[in-house]
């Protein structure tokens, strides 16, 4: 008699209650352990993952929610463009948009925000300012010093996107509060199974569906900050405003594009973003066998091209130091006991930059010749950058007091992450594929 089997529905209960299979999970009137585990199969059957009963749940779920959204009104909840590359636009709703009523120009907040500007219109905006800022607690340090406005903060981001490698290229997430978790996909290969557990099935006409499930998991991103700092002549504020506002529209965003793609490159997850050069996910291929230090040989590349998620190879761009440069066109592709130039033909004309069609961008950012990641083949559209639409300014006139200066100091609040949680294994192959590729050490 098997006691095993689990009743999937109500006759098939009671004949498991009538035939004595019951019965024989208990002795002397006491359930025998098997009695338990029936039990908890039982349960598993009935409400278990993928069960009738699963799915009532799930749709009772979603139903309550949209009843509860229309109720309290939809216009209040923020919805995120997921595309791939969708960048950042300027928000009406971020803590800074509140300040952009208060001033008709940039320079009219630099005067603003001078401390020793005590005109009575100074000391009202400085004290909206301070109210606007406060208004908004813990979202906004209470040392971060004037909310920039948004129309501000918004130029000088737009002018940071023509310097940034990663920023115009990434997925930009705006955080409307310190942490933001976001969607990813738990998967790890493609054999037998995609989106992390999705399984297609043929099945005969009229036969039973097996249901399958994606696993989800999420990426935490959480506003790191990033402080810029300038040291003004006191002259500038009193009168020369305008040309300083000049300075900070056209130099602030340069120094911010560089620190961020720096961390954006290789920073180690602790209190700065987290690198795409650091991913696990990332994928390294090594060097050729004999293959001399400090360099590149076209094998390298073809291997790397071969790496990237095929999704990719239309998106992704190379990265490298410009240390490389010699490397790539002198390379060459040996053919018996001669061969020729791979990248550059010829002297005359510039490089063609790009390599197997896709664009080739130089930056000091990435590690120089001869370490791991001095040549990257990267899909930015898989590097999650999240924004905090807040930006601060601050003033102090102590630390170069001797010197008539006044120290100015922007801060800005932003992380990054790379996307993929881990390299996947193909369909069919045993080499590992991902959206961020890079060459291993040539010691």
């Amino acid at each position: 008699m098997n006691t095993n089997v689990i009743p999937t529905s109500a006759d098939d209960l009671e004949e498991m209650l009538t035939d004595g299979r019951v019965t024989a999970m208990f002795e002397d009137g006491k359930p025998k352990p098997e009695f338990g585990e029936f039990i908890r199969n039982y349960a598993k059957v009935l409400q278990g993952k993928g069960t009738e009963l699963a799915a009532q749940v799930r749709e009772e779920t979603q139903r309550v929610l949209a009843e509860y959204l229309r109720e309290h009104g939809t216009s209040e909840v923020n919805r995120l463009d997921l595309a791939p590359g969708k960048q950042v636009k300027p928000s009406n709703t971020a803590p800074g948009a509140k300040v952009d009523a208060l001033f008709n120009s940039h320079a009219d907040f630099l005067r603003a925000a001078w401390y020793r500007n005590g005109s009575p219109e100074a000391v009202q905006a400085q004290e909206q300012m301070r109210g606007i800022r406060n208004s908004y607690g813990s979202t906004i340090p209470a040392d971060g010093g004037f909310l920039i406005p948004e129309t501000l903060r918004s130029t000088l981001l737009q002018v940071a996107l023509e310097m940034a490698i990663v920023r115009p290229r990434a997925t930009v997430i705006p955080m409307d509060s310190l942490r933001v978790p976001f969607p990813t996909i738990d998967e790890t290969t493609h054999a037998g199974s995609v989106y992390g557990g999705m399984v297609g099935y043929w099945t005969e006409e009229a036969g039973a569906l097996s249901e399958t499930e994606a696993k989800f998991g999420r990426v935490v991103l959480e506003a790191k900050k990033l402080t810029g700092y300038s040291e003004v002549p006191n002259e500038l504020f009193q009168d020369s405003i305008v040309s300083f506002a000049a300075f900070l529209n056209q130099v602030w965003p340069k120094a911010i594009a560089f620190f961020e793609d720096l961390a954006f490159f290789s920073g180690t997850g602790v209190g700065e973003p987290l690198g795409f050069l650091k991913a696990p996910s990332a994928v390294s291929v090594a060097k050729e066998s004999g293959q001399a230090g400090d360099t590149i040989v076209w094998e390298n590349i073809v291997k790397m091209y071969s790496r990237m998620l095929p999704s990719s190879l239309g998106s992704a761009v190379w990265v490298a130091h410009v240390d490389t440069f010699p490397e790539l066109a002198t390379m060459a592709l040996s053919v018996g006991t001669g061969g020729g130039p791979i990248w550059l033909n010829n002297g005359v004309e510039g490089p063609p930059m790009t390599i197997l069609g896709r664009p080739v961008i130089f930056s000091e950012k990435a590690e120089t010749l001869g370490d791991a990641g001095d040549l990257n083949f990267v899909d930015f559209s898989y590097y999650l950058l999240g924004d905090r639409q807040a930006m601060s300014m601050e003033t102090s006139p102590h630390y170069k007091f001797a010197n008539d200066k006044t120290a100015v100091r922007i801060i800005e609040r932003v992380d990054g992450r790379p996307w993929l949680q881990s390299a996947i294994t193909p369909a069919k192959g045993s080499n590992t594929l991902s959206a961020y590729v890079k060459i291993a050490a040539r010691a």
